[in-house]
């Protein structure tokens, strides 16, 4: 059997420790060198070790941004606690499922999805090989089904194993070849399109966000471990010992976000990152930061919850604490990142935007675009720079740190300068910075800090319209939600029901103008988000952004949305709307 397609879809299963996620990571990266695209997406249980693993990749000639509907192939490298992922491994009757009868018997659960089942002896061609790993030869099979070029294996292998020595690279090649081997006599293949070689990235969300924050001039970051965003710390820990800053590992998430708060008192670009547990902890300090306005970065990876959750997969559920978790009233800047490729540019703008605004910053990724690894063109654009005003307007007795400005922006200089000496303080306070339990002092900062975020200039970044400008339909979504939307929309308007997407970037403060011109002539808008509360349909309602007519279509995580799911959704509620 061979034919040709748009994109393969493969996935590499088995239980944690036989190497599932590396056979994928090197497909991914073979596919690059073969001039392909592609997206893989990790599939772990919230154990240290052991437990269940698998890497789902799908590959083409064009980008990817969307887990596809279905899977073309399942190569299951054993059994072993099949049942917790395979919801998420959709599978129907044109698939195939590639199985060692040394593993046991398939599956009930993957066998009631019709696919064709083919035997391939993963251990004993393994052992066929001195040294040789079952998941290599799970690799070769995979990157022979989707017709990938031998040099571009012989690369990948090497970039991906080099470190281990050249025996293991060896060892690996040939483990892929027996792989290849026993797929060829069996005759089948799923030929992609030729690709363009050309030089791109390999990343994941959480590398771009590192990459970003460099890039915004980030010199200090402070961190708890949390998954999933630990290797955005663990990335910056590595690249700014040779670019300059410092990676500090705090006692906890409280601490870590004090630090931050000393290092931007100190005149210090400054990040910290967590995901929500860690975020619900850092709430008290976000509140002191943005009364004394001190600019940082907040990143926030979602994950499902609440509390602890599901640490290893995607939710949308922490908007809500991001627009509003402080006492008291806190306005906050709250962006979000739509892609993976979008991570790196989004990330310098928060940079830029907190130092700019003297503010803290809210990143919102989320486990889907953390930890999932793509290959992108390399971004071109990036956001004008922007610097922290330090120059005072006045100095000794005549300072004021917190002045009520015009823009709301007002001088912050670094410690030590002589006649600027001021007080960073969560109390309620004057201009100079002492504090005050006046009303008139206290509603004048309170307005000062909401002043500068609605004033500022935020240009054309704010979010990201795609599809016919005309459109009937607009989907609105941020954040991991925006890719399978904008699949959901391509498949629509080329059903004849002209669909458009309107993609935010920045969720708050809200750019009613725009958005609203942006939404311009659709008949109907529907907010597509993976919580189950609907909490950016309702912050869009609270905000009286959205019009009377408009739907939510929220569900919680764990499963990621498929662009199907949407169609789907959108098509059911026509007909019955037309009833």
């Amino acid at each position: 059997m061979s034919t040709t397609r748009k994109s393969v879809a493969i996935v590499i299963a088995g239980s944690g420790g036989t190497g599932a996620i590396t056979a994928g990571s090197t497909l991914l990266a073979t596919a690059a060198r073969d001039g392909h695209y592609g997206l893989m997406t990790k599939l772990s249980g919230a154990q240290v070790r052991g437990g269940e693993a698998a890497a789902l990749i799908e590959i083409g000639p064009e980008p990817i941004e969307a887990q596809p509907d279905r899977f073309d192939a399942l190569i299951a490298l054993d059994w072993e606690n099949i049942d917790r992922f395979a919801p998420e491994i959709p599978l129907d009757g044109d698939s195939l499922v590639f199985s060692d009868p040394k593993a046991g018997a398939v599956p009930p659960v993957i066998a009631a999805t019709g696919a064709r089942i083919v035997e391939m002896p993963f251990t004993a061609l393994a052992h066929s090989v001195e040294g040789g790993r079952v998941n290599m030869v799970g690799f070769g099979v995979a990157a022979t089904l989707a017709g990938l070029d031998d040099d571009a294996i012989e690369a990948a292998v090497r970039a991906q194993i080099g470190g281990k020595g050249e025996k293991a690279v060896a060892a690996s090649l040939a483990a892929a070849r027996v792989g290849e081997e026993a797929l060829n006599a069996l005759g089948l293949s799923f030929a992609l399109p030729m690709g363009e070689k050309k030089t791109r990235w390999m990343c994941s969300g959480n590398d771009a966000v590192g990459l970003g924050a460099l890039r915004g001039g980030i010199e200090f970051v402070a961190a708890y471990p949390i998954t999933p965003a630990t290797e955005i710390t663990e990335w910056l820990a590595v690249e700014m010992q040779e670019h300059g800053g410092r990676v500090v590992l705090a006692e906890d998430e409280i601490a870590a976000i004090n630090m931050c708060c000393g290092a931007s008192f100190a005149g210090v670009p400054t990040m910290t990152i967590t995901s929500g547990p860690g975020l619900a902890l850092k709430v008290e300090t976000l509140g002191l930061a943005v009364a004394a306005e001190l600019p940082m970065v907040v990143v926030d990876v979602m994950r499902v919850g609440p509390s602890t959750g599901v640490p290893t997969k995607s939710d949308q559920g922490d908007l809500d604490i991001a627009l509003r978790g402080t006492p008291g009233d806190a306005p906050r800047v709250v962006l979000a990142p739509m892609s993976i490729a979008d991570c790196a540019s989004t990330t310098e703008w928060a940079v830029n935007v907190a130092e700019a605004l003297q503010t803290p910053v809210m990143l919102l990724s989320d486990q889907s675009i953390g930890q999932t690894q793509t290959i992108i063109d390399i971004p071109e654009n990036r956001p004008a720079k922007l610097r922290r005003l330090t120059e005072p307007f006045a100095e000794g007795v005549d300072f004021r740190r917190y002045a009520l400005t015009d823009s709301g922006v007002s001088p912050m200089p670094a410690p030590g300068r002589p006649g600027t000496q001021w007080v960073a303080d969560g109390l309620s306070h004057k201009e100079s910075g002492h504090p005050s339990n006046a009303a008139v002092d206290h509603v004048a900062q309170l307005n000062k800090r909401l002043r500068k975020l609605e004033l500022f200039d935020w240009g054309d970044g704010w979010a990201e319209t795609f599809g016919p400008a005309d459109a009937t339909t607009a989907l609105v979504a941020f954040g991991s939600t925006v890719g399978p939307a904008k699949e959901a929309a391509r498949r629509l308007t080329a059903a004849g029901q002209p669909t458009k997407v309107v993609a935010l970037r920045l969720i708050s403060p809200l750019r009613k103008g725009p958005f609203a011109a942006a939404l311009a002539g659709a008949r109907r808008v529907v907010v597509v988000e993976q919580n189950a509360s609907g909490q950016l349909y309702r912050h869009l309602l609270g905000e009286k952004a959205l019009p009377t007519f408009a739907e939510s279509f929220a569900r919680p995580g764990p499963a990621p949305f498929r662009p199907a799911e949407i169609v789907a959704q959108l098509e059911t509620a026509l007909a019955e709307a037309a009833e």
